[in-house]
């Protein structure tokens, strides 16, 4: 008030010291100096003058509605819980924006009065005490504790409706998520006392699904309002129409409360309906989590279908070629953390062609010096490489230790988006794309490069092809270095989903082995199919059967399979594998 009176006072001087002299002027000398000046001037001063005289008034307003806001606010403190309930829906009709942060400390307990001056703050904990900030202007307050404060005290009832009132307060927000938040809010708590609101708002948003979000919130709260019965039948409607499990419990309570057989009915034919789409997105969302476990399952064993295929050793070691791919994403990130911070988005492109060389050397260190002995004996090259997955994950123990490593997800696979009630994971997604252009790359390098060529002349008839000029020991070298290679590339995408630890491989190896098998050794198109199929099959069993058993049936289906058709899904041609 000193400010207004202040303002008033300078106003008033002013007008008269300005403005007094042009009206002497105006009668003392208006033959000599003419009308024109003096009416300019006349003009700007009662301009200005009902400037000062308008913001004077906004000021007093502001001051009366703050004072107005003090004694709503206040009155969330005094009486019982019936006198705090009035309160909450007097001080949300307010609609100031101050309100909500209000309302939403209250229904968290975090409302206090200090005892010392009666001021209303919002206490937060920061250590062993509470930071303080005044409820009315949203400034700092110092700092308090316990004893200092009166908690102002809400039960479940009024929780109820504070979680309605801030939901109808928001509602007007210019935050659009703020304003999606509350329609969302409003329609799993209906309050009768928001219907008003929600008019005012369906009639004024523009954003379409915003909108759409509204009229839902509005039929939920119809259906717990005194509205007639076409109201609420058409309430229903658009209830359905929503289809998710929000609208079920919605359209269940409805069903629960109807008097009116007509209306309950109606809802119980919708939420019939609802549980349909339900099952059927759920349907949906089991395929993709079965694409995704089968993308895999597929950069898991497409190199063990390249060294299995083209050189018939069974690779029990393939697993730790994985193992050592999620390593040395590891190491890259652990370099990247300390030196250089802002590179982690881009840890995993640096980590690929790392686990690449990487694994692709070990593999033909592993070939040049143990596998190159074994061939044309099965059982021992398993025995060997069985062996020495043990001692690769040894070597790993003592080097890293025991327990699991922490590997970071780059922003870009962070999060995760809805396709209809479909939930897709960034991270997830991005590794079904990545194991389809390692596929896409890895078709292309036996299709158009020599080492491609050499590879399938080997795999389809070795002795010709060595009788051609080809050097087949070479060949194989190479062959078990790129299909170890692309393990090491799965160790990149797999440290993103999967615990990076010395026992990652073993995880994968015993599937991957049943993609091969079941699509059709050495053949990358039968892997693909293979992996897909597995994938999705095992995740539609393992709601009705369990992860263990799903996996145990998905085995013995295979088993019978191979009975029937003992070359897989899609055979080699050749004469030397006829």
């Amino acid at each position: 008030m000193f400010f207004l009176r202040l303002l008033e006072r300078f106003a008033i001087g002013w007008n008269r010291s300005r403005f007094h002299p042009i009206a002497n002027a105006r009668t003392g000398d208006a033959g000599s100096r003419g009308t024109s000046r003096p009416a300019d001037s006349s003009r700007t001063g009662c301009a200005l003058a009902g400037v000062s005289s308008a913001l004077a008034a906004v000021l007093i307003a502001a001051t009366a509605w703050a004072a107005d806001l003090q004694t709503l606010v206040t009155n969330l403190t005094t009486g019982g819980f019936g006198d705090r309930e009035t309160a909450i829906g007097a001080l949300a009709a307010s609609g100031d924006a101050r309100a909500a942060p209000i309302l939403e400390a209250l229904g968290a307990g975090q409302l206090y009065v200090r005892k010392s001056d009666n001021a209303v703050v919002i206490g937060r904990p920061d250590g062993n005490q509470l930071a303080l900030t005044d409820a009315i202007t949203g400034k700092s307050a110092g700092a308090g504790n316990e004893a200092e404060l009166d908690r102002v005290r809400v039960n479940n009832r009024l929780r109820g409706v504070i979680e309605a009132a801030v939901g109808s307060l928001t509602l007007m927000s210019p935050d659009p998520r703020v304003r999606r938040d509350a329609a969302d809010s409003l329609f799993k708590r209906p309050d009768p006392a928001a219907l008003t609101a929600l008019d005012a708002a369906v009639a004024a948003e523009k954003d379409a699904r915003i909108k759409a979000a509204f009229t839902e919130a509005r039929a939920a709260v119809v259906l717990v309002s005194d509205a007639t019965k076409q109201q609420k039948l058409e309430a229903l409607e658009i209830v359905r129409e929503r289809g998710n499990r929000d609208a079920l419990s919605v359209l269940q309570a409805a069903i629960n409360s109807a008097s009116d057989p007509e209306i309950k009915a109606a809802a119980t034919a919708a939420a019939a309906s609802v549980r349909q789409t339900l099952a059927a997105w759920e349907a949906a969302q089991n395929v993709w989590y079965g694409i995704s476990l089968g993308s895999v399952l597929l950069l898991a064993a497409i190199g063990l279908a390249i060294t299995f295929g083209t050189m018939g050793v069974i690779n029990m070691a393939h697993g730790e070629m994985v193992m050592l791919g999620a390593y040395t994403t590891f190491v890259v990130q652990d370099i990247i953390r300390t030196s250089a911070p802002h590179l982690f988005d881009a840890s995993l492109v640096i980590a690929l062609p790392l686990a690449f060389v990487v694994a692709g050397l070990v593999g033909i260190a592993i070939e040049r010096g143990i596998i190159r002995f074994l061939y044309g004996r099965p059982l021992d090259t398993l025995l060997a490489t069985w062996g020495l997955s043990l001692v690769l994950q040894q070597a790993v123990r003592s080097i890293f230790g025991p327990s699991n490593r922490e590997v970071g997800a780059p922003s870009f696979m962070s999060g995760a988006f809805q396709v209809g009630q479909i939930t897709v994971t960034y991270g997830r997604l991005w590794i079904v794309v990545f194991s389809l252009v390692v596929f896409a790359a890895l078709i292309l390098v036996l299709r158009k490069t020599p080492l491609g060529l050499y590879m399938r002349a080997v795999t389809q008839n070795r002795p010709m092809a060595s009788t051609m000029g080809i050097r087949t020991p070479r060949v194989d070298a190479l062959t078990f270095g790129l299909g170890s290679g692309i393990a090491g590339l799965a160790g990149v995408a797999l440290s993103q989903i999967d615990n990076v630890s010395p026992n990652l491989g073993q995880g994968y190896i015993i599937d991957s082995f049943m993609v091969v098998v079941f699509g059709g050794v050495g053949n990358l198109f039968g892997t693909l199919v293979g992996a897909t199929a597995l994938g999705i099959v095992n995740k539609f069993l393992e709601p009705y059967a369990g992860a263990v058993l799903g996996k145990i049936l998905v085995l013995v289906f295979i088993i019978l399979f191979i009975q029937r058709r003992p070359r897989g899904l899609f055979a080699l041609k050749g004469r030397s594998v006829e």
